[in-house]
């Protein structure tokens, strides 16, 4: 047998493995952040459909909320919350997520500037003298806009929304972070760990 076909039956086998014993070794969650009660430790996610950082689908509802680990061995750092499942400039459309409705809302958009191929060190979204990212959303109610970036798309796009949209709180707008949650018991985080404030090349 050669030394391909072994690595992937090993693989093969792997994953058989993985699959079969998921139920014993517990499951894992990963979507997006729209609630954190850091007094009570709870988190609340929608997840990805796709289980996909990179393509993902906000679409499983009802959100789940999650107990925080006690073992700060166990978690990362505390999530950042958002209402905003994804925004598409070229439809003209973003996603929001409900809380009165628990729903997710497809609400049209009329753009009034968008940027693509933004990278996250960009002069427009990154402070060089300050070393730091610049603080998105802009929310300009006199103006009626709302400027966003997302790192993942490299898009940063300014828009407005009907009138009554602007009365919801600067956070619609905003992605939660992305995290995975290890558990056995429905509801209780065994580990928790914030995909987007870890490096994993970091040593």
């Amino acid at each position: 047998m050669n030394i391909k076909r072994t690595l992937f039956m090993l693989i093969v086998a792997g994953l058989t493995f993985g699959i079969l014993g998921c139920d014993e070794y517990g499951k894992v969650d990963q979507g997006r952040v729209i609630a954190f009660d850091k007094d009570k430790q709870t988190v609340t996610v929608i997840e990805d459909k796709n289980m996909d950082s990179q393509n993902p689908d906000y679409a499983i509802l009802p959100p789940h909320t999650y107990t925080m680990p006690t073992d700060p061995a166990e978690r990362g750092a505390d999530p950042k919350f958002g209402l905003r499942m994804k925004i598409d400039a070229d439809t003209k459309i973003i996603k929001i997520f409900n809380p009165k409705t628990q729903v997710i809302e497809d609400l049209p958009i009329a753009i009034i500037d968008a940027q693509k191929d933004i990278a996250k060190d960009h002069p427009l979204v990154f402070d060089k003298g300050e070393n730091k990212a610049k603080k998105f959303p802009v929310v300009d109610k006199d103006k009626k806009a709302i400027t966003i970036y997302s790192g993942r798309q490299k898009l940063l796009v300014t828009f407005s929304v009907p009138e009554e949209y602007f009365s919801l709180p600067d956070y619609t707008w905003d992605a939660g972070d992305e995290v995975r949650i290890y558990w056995k018991e429905k509801g209780k985080a065994i580990r928790f760990m914030n995909v987007s404030k870890t490096d994993i090349f970091k040593k």
